[in-house]
């Protein structure tokens, strides 16, 4: 491996991809065109040739095949002694090209005219003619009558007896004649002599009493009840309450309405077709690995690296402090402005030095 003289970074040195000094041992290569997928390829290739169809696939394909074969060994073909190489990625390549297309399809566009109206007064029924029931209420009237609350009748009374007092003299006991003991000259002495006796006249005994005695006997009197009335007085019906018809007329109002006068109408355009020119841009290779003359220590300085990163700072690509080291910030700016350019990328190659002028 090389020896650089001058400071990567350690980021820069891990991006860096095989790489080596030039030695002088012969190359070897491989033989492509002897397999069996290139052969296929050069068939297809003819074939389509011979009907007509595209055949960019199959020649990019091809080329592709022949890149790696020439490009398959590990160290670069035909190296120069004292320089570095490595194994750079070389960028597809695109092809540009325009073509007429149909940008808008043929149309056509219909315009409608508004249409024309005009104001005009008009007398217009406002509500139809219609009938309603109307409700005619009953009537009343005051009258005085008498009315009878109870009939006449009949009804039995009794008259209780009446008494008086009565006094009269009543017989105790008749008169009689009773024998009595009497006195005279001569008494009874004794057994023998006689008793005096005489006989009396009792008159009779009466006694006075006064007694109640009925006066009239008690009897029953028929008495007549007479009926009982009143005079009241109330609001009765006169005339009981009904329903009439009552027509109700229609009513007309004038009021100003949109006439038509002439309609809305239609018409058909025609739009032409539009076209335009539209361009392509379609990889005609695809991108591959290929040994390519790098920055080394034959042929970089301080001042080779000073150099670079003034010309990467007038290009737009900010390399960082312009100090003559190989940092990361250089390093990202020779990476974007191989990108911006289409070059070569994965290392500072010598192609990317003489594109930016540094010699």
């Amino acid at each position: 491996m090389c020896k650089l003289p001058f400071a990567f970074a350690a980021s820069a040195l891990s991006l860096i991809l095989l790489s080596g000094c030039s030695t002088t041992t012969p190359t070897p290569q491989i033989d492509v065109t002897a397999t069996s997928e290139y052969q296929m390829l050069q068939r297809q290739l003819a074939e389509a040739k011979l009907s007509g169809a595209r055949t960019v696939e199959l020649e990019n394909e091809l080329s592709r095949l022949q890149r790696q074969g020439n490009s398959s060994s590990l160290l670069p073909p035909n190296p120069k002694a004292g320089e570095c190489y490595a194994r750079v990625v070389i960028p597809a390549k695109y092809q540009t090209t325009t073509e007429t297309v149909q940008v808008k399809e043929p149309s056509v566009r219909i315009e409608t005219t508004d249409p024309v109206y005009k104001w005009v007064e008009k007398r217009v029924l406002a509500t139809e003619a219609s009938t309603r029931l109307e409700v005619v209420p009953a009537t009343y009237k005051t009258v005085t009558e008498t009315i009878v609350i109870s009939e006449p009748s009949e009804r039995l009374e009794r008259i209780p007896a009446t008494y008086k007092m009565k006094t009269e003299k009543i017989l105790v006991s008749p008169a009689r004649t009773e024998w009595k003991k009497g006195t005279g000259p001569i008494q009874k002495v004794d057994a023998a002599t006689g008793e005096i006796m005489c006989l009396v006249d009792i008159p009779a005994q009466y006694q006075t009493v006064t007694n109640r005695v009925v006066d009239t006997p008690e009897s029953v009197r028929k008495v007549v009840i007479p009926g009982e009335t009143k005079t009241i007085t109330r609001k009765v019906l006169d005339q009981a309450a009904s329903t009439r018809t009552i027509v109700i007329p229609e009513t007309y109002q004038t009021v100003k309405v949109r006439e038509l006068v002439k309609p809305a109408g239609q018409t058909t355009i025609a739009i032409p077709g539009e076209t335009g020119t539209v361009t392509k841009t379609a990889m005609v290779a695809d991108s591959y690995l290929e040994w390519r003359s790098i920055l080394c220590e034959t042929n970089t300085t301080p001042d080779v690296i000073r150099r670079l990163q003034s010309a990467l700072e007038r290009e737009g690509h900010n390399p960082g402090p312009i100090d003559g080291v190989f940092g990361a910030r250089t390093l990202d700016a020779v990476t974007n402005y191989q990108k911006a350019n289409k070059l070569p990328s994965g290392q500072l190659t010598i192609g990317t030095l003489r594109k930016l002028g540094v010699q």
